[in-house]
């Protein structure tokens, strides 16, 4: 086929894609996206909205066995229908998918099925793939582009001692579209994918056990909430081993030997599965880099504050062009990509400003400096918690668990960080993350009204709390 020119084409429709390429059209530059599979990405249909769904799954399964504390009885048991959670989750996947077709229809953005490689400056060979359904997509074409921006995600991480088979050894892929449930699943690695499937299984019935290479789980979050998180996962009964590693998995005899070295020495788990959920690597193989000459450096493209590759016309966004490897801070680069290459007056991310969300309950989320790591940045702080026990809207929803912690310039009083650990935390910390953004002070947020009785009450009341002016505590 002849080729097809474009001024912007975007390698990949995860959300950091498909976003991109909204606004590409938006502002008048004609676009195409090029997708291997299916539209959406990982995101949208093996990764954060499926596996959200799951967790309310979980969620409503945890409100049943405790039905009485609200003053409610149900006749019988509630019992979890395995497959019919994983069908709901699929469901919903299946409506992004087609709401993210729609979006492309309606900002006449060209979609191109196929395995798209970087050729030469400003070309894309397209060879038909295979989607997640087996399906033959795509036909053999070349693609003429202006501006290319690569927006190939990224995969799960494999380590050596734990080669995934999908069966027994799996990743995140295979932990949320099984519909057999294991009886009982070692999770290797407690960062943010782990502990929500952590979650998820052990509420679905599943015996878990969590072993975690560092001393605490969700080792990135402020340490306070780390703590409070395992208190809480310790309580439902979930196991948890820190400073522990999977040595090595015995597959033989029908249930896993999974051999851990502990700080005790090693312990032998039994388990019907492991799940590795260790981080995860860009794709940056098979697109053409080397081919073109781009940079790369630990599986990640290599970009400059714009998402500039070192080659002229060639972008890289979110998780394959490194870490934080989060789908809004995939978007946000794509957007600010496509606006300056738009010739828009665009200023680069502020990457401390980013937040970070945990989806298990209790949920966690988090903006800026770690206590410590303001500490350690030379900042002098002002501290302040307030407990969701002394919240009367977290009383009201029977969510009195976690805490809000607020970190302040002491010199100035501008807001350094937030962490939340509590019902509906990823929803609480937009407005902290905005208040960073307009670099608002603690007095500021004191002097907000916000409204009662409402959760969002704790980041106000652990704002006085820094400032010894704590109210209800």
């Amino acid at each position: 086929m002849a080729a097809t020119a474009y001024d912007i084409v975007v390698l990949g429709t995860g959300p950091g894609g498909y976003e991109t390429a909204i606004r590409a059209s938006q502002l008048g530059l004609k676009t195409a996206v090029i997708e291997k599979d299916k539209l959406g990405g990982v995101c949208l249909n093996i990764g954060c909205i499926p596996t959200k769904a799951l967790l309310k799954s979980a969620e409503i399964m945890e409100y049943s066995r405790h039905l009485d504390a609200y003053g409610l009885s149900l006749d019988g048991t509630v019992t979890p229908d395995f497959e019919k959670v994983i069908a709901r989750s699929r469901g919903v996947a299946d409506k992004m998918n087609k709401g993210v077709q729609f979006l492309m229809n309606k900002n006449e953005i060209d979609v191109i099925f196929g395995h798209g490689t970087l050729a030469e400056k400003g070309k894309i060979e397209v060879r038909p793939s295979t989607d997640m359904d087996g399906n033959k997509i795509g036909e053999k074409r070349t693609v003429d582009a202006k501006h290319i921006i690569i927006a190939t995600g990224a995969r799960p991480r494999e380590l050596p001692s734990l080669p995934i088979d999908g069966k027994k050894i799996i990743s995140s892929t295979e932990a949320l579209l099984q519909t057999t449930q294991p009886g009982r699943l070692v999770i290797c690695g407690a960062g943010a994918i782990g502990v929500e499937f952590a979650y998820f299984y052990h509420n679905m019935g599943t015996e878990v056990t969590i072993v975690e290479l560092l001393d605490r789980i969700i080792p990135v979050e402020d340490k306070d909430v780390s703590r409070e998180l395992a208190r809480w996962f310790k309580k439902m009964g979930i196991k948890i081993l820190t400073s522990s590693s999977v040595e090595k998995v015995n597959a033989k005899g029908k249930s896993l030997k999974v051999h851990v070295k502990t700080k005790k020495g090693e312990e032998v788990l039994e388990a019907d599965q492991v799940l590795s959920a260790v981080g995860v690597s860009g794709n940056i193989e098979n697109i053409g880099l080397e081919t073109v000459g781009v940079k790369t450096d630990r599986h990640a493209i290599v970009v400059d504050e714009f998402n500039r590759t070192n080659v002229e016309g060639v972008y890289a966004i979110g998780d394959v062009a490194g870490p934080p490897w989060l789908a809004h801070k995939a978007s946000h680069e794509g957007i600010l990509c496509v606006e300056k290459i738009a010739g828009l007056d665009v200023h680069p991310m502020n990457r401390k400003n980013i937040p970070a969300c945990t989806y298990c309950q209790p949920q966690i989320a988090s903006v800026g400096y770690t206590e410590q790591g303001a500490k350690e940045g030379g900042f002098e702080v002002k501290v302040g918690k307030f407990p969701f026990s002394a919240s009367g809207k977290a009383s009201a929803i029977g969510h009195g668990e976690g805490f809000v912690k607020v970190i302040y310039d002491a010199k100035y009083g501008e807001l350094l960080g937030c962490h939340i650990i509590g019902y509906d935390a990823t929803e609480l910390i937009a407005e902290m993350v905005t208040a960073m953004t307009l670099e608002t002070t603690a007095h500021e947020i004191m002097d907000s009204v916000h409204p009662h009785p409402t959760l969002s009450e704790a980041l106000m009341e652990a704002t006085r709390a820094a400032y010894g002016m704590s109210i209800n505590i």
